[in-house]
């Protein structure tokens, strides 16, 4: 089973970046999905965006123009850039896997991803 590690939340005035990091333990393959959600106190988990290791992106509308998502294949790594950050980006960010092939589809539900991250808590303070 692969398990991820999550690193680079923290604490940021509104307007800054951040930059986190999921390392995914053995190999990937090209037709997996990993994603970015995130979760505040009293909210449930929501979508922030996602990447096929095969190719392609797709965000949520709230962070569209403002988060990156990247992956290095070598090193098995997934990064969420995060630019002008607000206050209400603040939640504990989790990185998710699937690895049930979907074809061309962007996974958006949290249900459909069957492993997770720690979880990497990122403040934006106003």
């Amino acid at each position: 089973q692969v398990q991820l590690v999550e690193s680079g939340g923290g604490l940021v005035q509104a307007g800054g970046s951040l930059r986190l990091s999921c390392a995914a333990s053995g190999r990937t393959f090209s037709w997996y999905v990993m994603g970015w959600f995130r979760q505040s106190p009293g909210k449930e988990r929501e979508f922030v965006g996602t990447m096929r290791w095969s190719g392609g992106t797709f965000y949520a509308d709230s962070v569209k123009g403002r988060f990156t998502i990247s992956g290095d294949s070598t090193q098995n790594t997934m990064y969420l850039q995060m630019n002008n950050l607000k206050p209400e980006d603040t939640a504990v960010y989790y990185c998710a896997l699937r690895t049930t092939y979907s074809g061309n589809n962007y996974i958006t539900s949290s249900s459909e991803y069957s492993s997770w991250g720690q979880g990497t808590q990122v403040t934006v303070s106003s």
